[in-house]
């Protein structure tokens, strides 16, 4: 028998005292942690709340997310943690397709107003039992219908026995982008997400005394296992920021001394490009504490990941990983041979490989799709089986990226297959541009897509954030990149734009770029 939140039990018992978690809104302990899950639990079964019950969750990176993503597991619920950035009619799409039986949602704010979004969702999704409303301080507005969460948890017990559960039963549903149609919820069993929060401790060396920053949104995977659970289950304090500021992720790695940082390539870029106007900023101490780095969620540049590290004096390890992956599918692992802008090797108990497109084996070097199996596999897509057959043909987990892999088994990234931009016929991957252009002095960050041409099929675009210091011109940009890679590669357009734009995750939203070019 089996529950996730067994990890936060033992936690709680070995260190009760110690700091679980640091944040703007409070702190706790992991005594403090576990009892609030608890009364959470307890107010889920008294509510009618039955095994394998869906129980959605809008909420920024707040004590109260895994306070309510234990409690639900405790109570033998199933966590469906939605996006803090949805608007009603998507939040009403999840709830329906998740067959969600109560709501937890953050208050909000006007500019992020989550917490008015979700209501509207809510009240017009029929299945939803009950609306807990999370509050953004100590007090917050009344609104019918709605429940706030310390009145949802009054007089419930701080004890609670939590439910024995199968490592095959869902834990998780999380969706997926949404990039090919309709977001699609992955299915995460107690074993996947056990596995791979193990994984990331052994992976990132964690140690006791280790102290984490989670600023990734615990919403999505990546920082849901690989910050949360994993701090979490194995007793590490870890310090919770609700929205990435770099000024303010700095202070706080300052203030207490952090040792782990995970990111996407976006916030180590604007980390390595904050201007500490006010001299505040002790970058010698961070330094010296700061020990281990990851980055995830997209390429990181070499250029950035060297200057980053230079300035740093730390390293930062690339791996690879998607939702249906639990997320971890490959690391580079420490103490080992690390290649730069490599993804590394399979971590324990996952095989991969990279296949044509009836699924062969293709030779070493050659481009392909990469494919996955092991204990990290999703169990499937929620209501899906036709998408899920198709995602698991073979018993292989079909990523849609591009890949190929060395002579001495790393693999790398070459680009997502929807990002490939055809041109008159052949292949054109967007990162080996953006790879180059980086290396020009006046190039900060930059991000190509594919443009409708009447003659070419698509054409290449480049959209570029500069440095400040150094000027360029667009001709001048297009020029120097056609130099230095094969003609029909090199950008035909280029747009000077201030910042790229980017989800909740700090992930670069190509689709953007395509719809506004």
């Amino acid at each position: 028998m089996f529950n996730l939140s067994f990890g936060l039990e033992d936690a709680s018992r070995r260190n009760p005292d110690k700091a679980a978690i640091l944040s703007e809104f409070g702190n706790l302990t992991f005594a403090e942690l576990n009892a609030l899950a608890n009364r959470i639990s307890n107010a889920l079964i008294s509510n009618g709340l039955k095994k394998g019950d869906k129980v959605a969750l809008s909420c920024p990176n707040h004590f109260y997310f895994p306070a309510v993503y234990y409690g639900v597991l405790k109570a033998g619920g199933v966590v469906v943690p939605l996006s803090i950035m949805l608007k009603r009619d998507e939040i009403r799409y999840h709830l329906k397709d998740s067959n969600a039986r109560f709501y937890f949602c953050y208050e909000g704010n006007e500019i992020l107003p989550i917490g008015e979004e979700g209501f509207e969702a809510f009240s017009t999704s029929d299945g939803c039992r009950e609306f807990i409303s999370i509050p953004k301080g100590n007090e917050m507005g009344e609104k019918d219908g709605t429940t706030k969460i310390d009145e949802f948890i009054r007089d419930c017990s701080a004890d609670f026995e939590s439910a024995q559960l199968s490592g095959d039963d869902t834990a998780v549903i999380i969706y997926t982008s949404g990039t090919t149609g309709r977001p699609k919820g992955a299915e995460l069993s107690h074993s996947n997400l056990a596995w791979n929060a193990e994984l990331c401790r052994h992976l990132f060396k964690f140690d006791s005394e280790d102290i984490t920053m989670t600023v990734l949104p615990m919403f999505h995977i990546f920082g849901q296992t690989c910050l949360m659970n994993s701090s979490i289950l194995h007793g590490i304090t870890n310090v919770v920021l609700s929205r990435f500021d770099p000024g303010v992720v700095l202070e706080w790695m300052q203030a207490e001394g952090v040792t782990f940082f995970a990111g996407v390539p976006t916030m180590y870029w604007a980390l390595l490009n904050h201007v500490d106007d006010m001299g505040v900023i002790d970058y010698n101490k961070i330094s010296q504490n700061l020990k281990f780095c990851v980055s995830g969620g997209a390429s990181l540049p070499v250029r950035l990941l060297e200057d980053f590290e230079a300035m740093f004096h730390t390293t930062v390890y690339e791996g690879y990983g998607m939702s249906e992956g639990s997320p971890v599918v490959t690391f580079n692992h420490p103490g080992e041979q690390r290649k730069t802008g490599s993804i590394g090797i399979p971590v324990w108990g996952v095989e991969v490989k990279i296949v044509d497109e009836n699924d062969n084996e293709v030779a070493t070097g050659e481009k392909g799709q990469l494919l996955y199996r092991g204990h990290n596999v999703m169990k499937g897509y929620h209501n899906q089986s036709e998408e899920s057959e198709l995602a698991l043909k073979g018993g292989w987990m079909h990523s849609g990226d591009i890949a190929y892999k060395d002579e001495d088994g790393f693999f790398f990234i070459v680009d997502r297959s929807k990002d490939m931009i055809l041109r008159g016929g052949l292949n054109v991957y967007p990162r080996e541009i953006e790879e180059l252009m980086m290396k020009h002095e006046a190039v900060s960050l930059v991000a190509v897509v594919g443009v409708p041409d009447d003659r070419l099929g698509e054409e290449i675009k480049a959209f570029v954030v500069l440095n400040d210091d150094v000027n360029v011109d667009e001709m001048e940009l297009i020029e120097w990149t056609k130099e230095r890679i094969a003609l029909y590669k090199y950008p035909r357009f280029v747009e000077f734009v201030e910042k790229l734009p980017t989800n909740a995750t700090g992930k670069i939203l190509k689709r953007k770029l395509r719809e506004n070019r």
